[in-house]
């Protein structure tokens, strides 16, 4: 009896020093893999100690129903871009935790969640997340102009991609180079060229209730080259542009240098079902189908009870995850998202 008590005391002590680096390098079985709803949510709380998961069936079904599809993360020239950046020289120390919100306090943007709604814009949202940040940084904060997430969804075209079935994030820059993207917003707001086109769906705390999410995704917008009744400036005089634009070399000390350096980057990655019930906590990747990619805004860094992660803002509205925001393991490219990561200067 005692040596089966000491095998038991031994047994859980292990489980419970398990690093996050070691729980994604163990199989995932193809009943956890093929679990969904409150199944999946059950078996993610119960089987790992990294972040917590709440069963939210419409909510999540919703933003599932948004990603983009997967093509839009295999693109052979966005990985040749990548895999040719150069990787620098690292001679600072780099801080066991960074965030753009404290460090550019005067970027208000940076602290702006948006809402993609029933769209798969998250390619152009992200990226005008990301423009919007760094027009403001390498303005000294003296250019605090919401980049439109409409102008490039709708405008972008073929180039970007699929509008609201998906896009690349490396051409949305290019794009943004090549012909500048003019002032956006929160969809109705007004002294901006082009708000968001689509209203959040459902209901969301706090925030004016538009109206429950269609049953099928919305069609991509009608590229308008003017801006919105009333705003009073051309739309050809309202644009930013782009100075550069890069992809940055697939190493955590590369992105963090950059991100000290300049502000917040885009990354895509893959997303799995457990992802869409995210609640707090480090994400790590532990049931569920593969279900889409998806492109967010990566702000800074941290370590939580001995756990790397990257803090990113997600354009699930506010009420999704931590305030809009979720945390995902860092330095393993967990499910590609230190893979597929661009940016630029304004």
């Amino acid at each position: 009896m005692l040596a089966l008590l000491v095998f038991l005391a031994f047994f859980v002590s292990t489980q419970a020093v398990l690093t996050a680096g070691e729980f994604i390098g163990r199989p995932i079985s193809k009943e956890a893999g093929e679990l969904t709803g409150k199944a999946l949510v059950d078996y993610v709380n119960e089987n790992q100690p990294f972040f917590k998961a709440e069963y939210l069936p419409e909510v999540a079904q919703r933003r599932l129903g948004g990603l983009m599809k997967k093509e839009f993360l295999e693109d052979p020239i966005q990985k040749k871009i990548i895999e040719d950046a150069e990787k620098p020289i690292i001679n600072e120390g780099i801080p066991e935790s960074f965030d753009a919100r404290t460090k550019w306090k005067e970027c208000p943007s940076i602290t702006h969640i948006r809402d993609q709604s029933n769209c798969g814009s998250c390619w152009a949202v992200s990226a005008a997340e990301t423009m919007s940040d760094r027009l403001c940084i390498h303005s000294n904060s003296t250019i605090k102009t919401l980049i439109s997430d409409t102008d490039l969804l709708s405008c972008c075209g073929s180039s970007c991609g699929h509008g609201c079935e998906g896009g690349s994030i490396f051409y949305a820059w290019v794009y943004a180079k090549k012909h500048g993207v003019c002032s956006g917003g929160r969809y109705g707001a007004e002294k901006v060229c082009k708000p968001y086109v689509f209203h959040p769906c459902g209901r969301h705390q706090g925030q004016k209730y538009y109206g429950e999410c269609p049953k099928h995704m919305y069609k991509t917008p009608v590229c308008k080259r003017y801006c919105q009744y009333g705003y009073g400036k051309r739309y050809e005089n309202d644009k930013f542009y782009a100075k550069a634009v890069y992809g940055i070399f697939s190493f955590e000390p590369a992105i963090q240098m950059n991100i000290m350096k300049n502000g917040p980057v885009q990354a895509a990655f893959t997303v799995y079902e457990d992802f869409a019930y995210y609640k707090s906590g480090v994400y790590v990747h532990t049931a569920g189908k593969d279900t889409g990619g998806h492109a967010v805004k990566i702000i800074g860094w941290g370590v939580e009870n001995g756990t790397n992660y990257w803090t990113v803002a997600n354009s699930w509205n506010t009420d999704w995850g931590e305030n809009g925001y979720f945390r995902i393991l860092r330095g393993e490219n967990h499910c590609g998202i230190e893979s597929q990561v661009f940016a630029g200067d304004f």
